[in-house]
């Protein structure tokens, strides 16, 4: 199974897959995710890039059933709304046992997760995904 990503293009864009990098409009303040060359609010192009806060608040979610073949596997797929103070993003929720666990207001976090293999290259892929945070009594 190949995928469309070559090992070099996964290479360059590592810096977008694995870390939770947005963008700062040095015009109007605004940040964005995933980051672009212009903010998306005022057009700027006076950007400079910002870690986002790991962990936010679920504010909604769906629940995808139609995977296509091959991904199966994965079905359902849960997609949030998560506002990490500074900005929203729509991300994979991951490591959902019962749907009925998923709550608004309830906390998240990034976590890395193997999304695909590509045994003809010998290359596995991660992306962030969102879990739960775990309550701890």
């Amino acid at each position: 199974m190949s995928m469309d990503l070559s090992i070099s293009r996964f290479w360059r864009k590592k810096e977008i897959i694995y870390k939770l990098n947005g963008a700062k409009c040095k015009s109007c303040g605004k940040v964005h995710y995933p980051p672009k060359n212009a903010c998306p609010y005022c057009g700027s192009r006076e950007l400079e890039l910002v870690e986002l806060p790991r962990r936010g608040k679920l504010i909604s979610y769906t629940t995808i059933y139609a995977i296509p073949e091959g991904a199966r596997h994965q079905s359902p797929i849960y997609y949030g709304l998560i506002d990490l103070g500074v900005t929203k993003i729509t991300a994979e929720l991951t490591d959902i046992v019962n749907a009925n666990s998923l709550k608004k207001d309830m906390e998240v976090e990034a976590t890395l997760r193997k999304t695909q293999e590509d045994r003809d290259a010998g290359l596995i892929y991660y992306v962030l995904k969102f879990r739960p945070v775990l309550v701890q009594k």
